[in-house]
């Protein structure tokens, strides 16, 4: 039987490739950290990494790592059960309690990953008589979380007030509604207009639910994300994260939420019942990761930095980059060969980067995303806009 799914499966890879959108996995042999050491494809060796959502440099810092070290000892490498078992330990209920105080809500359940608190969200809280008004551009586990529910399903274009206002007149008859959107959009570095959406929330009897994974630990004067940069923390009903970017860069996930909100994911959300507790080393190290965020805000003004340097200096050498002042910079280049060639003549200049294009983005919308770490010296950044002109001049431009 396999002999004809394996044809199957051969062709598909084959279109894959042949439209440019076969995904190479780099293997990297050192720390996620500024420049990381690439094994095998492209240009083995040291490069400039500056594709990781390591915001805060994190990923390597010794406290978080002799933290982690620590916790082995303590609490043990695994819980091999899921919570409501026995895999709950003080840990885990201290990381809920931090993230709570930390994000202004009133409690907070761990996942595995936010593309798993996503994807519990929306099954436990809504069914047929309810309705979900979600942005166009949201992160692909919030439209896969929608799939699973039975609410009606309703759609804004990406930041459009007004079109949110028409489905939200368009859906007077539910009886929850459900506005969900990114805090910041990863393809583009565009941040919601979340006070804007509170106020139409609040107009129309909605609740609000912004996924914060590429905010928080530096969006807002204390980090606290895009809540905190809108004035709008206790307005947001649901906020969900990730531990893997700023917060360390490792794994796991949170729902934070109003307090039964968060009751109620504990006694239904299929993906936390039913998933390993979260590992107490990346729970303990997760800690000290808010410790540091908490007690200086040297890190976050550091990759701001570094962010407004790179955006002047390719804006100077006249590069298109979407505006905003997120670590999230793409450089926009129109032509998917053309970004792909582009990402590959960057890294046999020494800098990691990726390209992408349709289906991630539009058509004729490629870009080579860069995103700015805590990490990066500013002689990195100098590097890589060096990198980027001359890997342009090689390109015939």
């Amino acid at each position: 039987m396999f002999d004809n799914v394996r044809d199957d499966l051969a062709a598909t890879l084959d279109e894959i490739r042949e439209a440019g959108l076969f995904k190479p996995e780099r293997v990297i042999g050192s720390p996620q950290s500024a420049a990381v050491t690439v094994t095998g494809g492209g240009r083995p060796g040291e490069v400039l990494n500056f594709c990781a959502n390591n915001y805060l440099g994190l990923a390597d810092h010794p406290e978080v790592i002799g933290a982690a070290k620590d916790a082995l000892d303590r609490w043990g490498y695994g819980m091999a059960s899921v919570r409501f078992i026995c895999g709950t330990q003080d840990v885990h209920k201290e990381l809920e309690e931090r993230l709570s105080a930390f994000l202004g809500q009133e409690d907070t359940i761990l996942y595995s990953s936010c593309f798993d608190a996503n994807g519990g969200v929306f099954e436990t809280l809504l069914d047929e008589r309810d309705a979900v008004i979600s942005d166009a551009l949201n992160h692909a586990s919030i439209i896969d979380g929608i799939r699973l529910c039975k609410a009606r399903r309703h759609r804004y274009a990406n930041r459009d007030l007004a079109d949110l206002e028409q489905q939200l007149k368009e859906t007077a008859d539910a009886r929850r509604r459900l506005i969900v959107t990114d805090g910041v959009f990863s393809m583009d570095g565009y941040v919601a207009p979340l006070r804007e959406i509170c106020d139409l929330a609040e107009r129309y009897d909605a609740m609000v639910m912004v996924d914060d994974s590429h905010a928080v630990g530096f969006v807002g004067p204390n980090g606290r994300g895009t809540p905190e940069l809108h004035g709008v923390l206790d307005r947001v009903d649901i906020i969900t994260g990730t531990l893997g970017k700023a917060l360390g860069g490792a794994s796991g996930g949170y729902v934070a939420a109003r307090r039964e909100i968060v009751a109620l994911l504990r006694q239904r959300s299929r993906p936390y019942l039913f998933s390993n507790s979260l590992a107490p080393v990346i729970a303990a190290a997760s800690l000290k990761v808010l410790d540091l965020v908490e007690s200086s805000a040297e890190l976050r003004e550091r990759l701001a930095a570094n962010t407004a340097l790179f955006r002047s200096r390719m804006t100077e050498a006249g590069f298109e980059i979407l505006p905003g002042d997120h670590p999230i910079a793409p450089v926009m280049i129109g032509d998917a060969a053309k970004a792909a060639r582009l990402a590959e003549l960057l890294l046999e200049r020494g800098v990691y980067v990726i390209g992408f294009s349709f289906p991630v983005v539009p058509h004729g919308q490629a870009r080579i995303r860069v995103q700015l770490s805590a990490a990066h010296s500013t002689e990195d950044v100098e590097r890589v806009v060096a990198a980027f002109i001359d890997a342009r001049a090689a390109l015939g431009e």
